[in-house]
Order: structure tokens, then C-alpha cells, then sequence
């Protein structure tokens, strides 16, 4: 089974950003972000990473608010970190 994200923010059109948490032994971790439009195709739902023109303010959206909170999350650590 994959992992899943950590946190997603979805917005109109059916726009979501998704933050994942990556890990590595050597470089510690750090958090990546996949923005997607569900769309509907028949009967099924299906995810694409390409936007229509009315998409991109949803688009920009979804990056705000997943940028504000990989921010809030580093300072979290930052503090947390400094606790110790």
C-alpha cells in the first residue's frame, strides 16, 4: 500500500494540493507537494497534473496554502529542535 499524504488542501474545480513527507538516512526529511484536478471520465475519477485556464487561480490557491503550512511546520520543528 502507498503512503499517503500527510496533509491536502482541496479547492473549487476539484484542485488539491497534496504534502508528502519524504525521509532519506543521510539527508534527514523534508516535505514535497503534488498539485492535481480530479476530473470524471465515464464513471470513473482520474487525477492529471495539466490545469485549464479556470484552474490556475485554484492552482495558485492550493500553493498558498500549501506553502503556509510547510512553513508553519519548519518553524515548528525549528522550535521544538531549540526545546531540546
Amino acid at each position: 500500500m502507498a503512503n499517503a499524504p500527510i496533509k491536502q488542501f482541496a479547492v473549487g474545480n476539484g484542485v488539491r494540493a497534496s504534502i508528502w513527507k519524504n525521509e532519506s538516512k543521510n539527508n534527514g526529511s523534508w516535505l514535497s507537494v503534488k498539485i492535481t484536478r480530479t476530473y470524471r471520465d465515464g464513471d470513473d475519477y482520474k487525477d492529471t497534473t495539466s490545469f485549464r485556464r479556470d484552474d490556475l487561480l485554484f492552482v495558485a490557491k492550493a500553493s498558498e496554502l500549501a506553502f503556509s503550512w510547510c512553513l508553519r511546520q519548519a518553524d515548528k520543528a525549528k522550535r521544538e529542535a531549540n526545546q531540546e
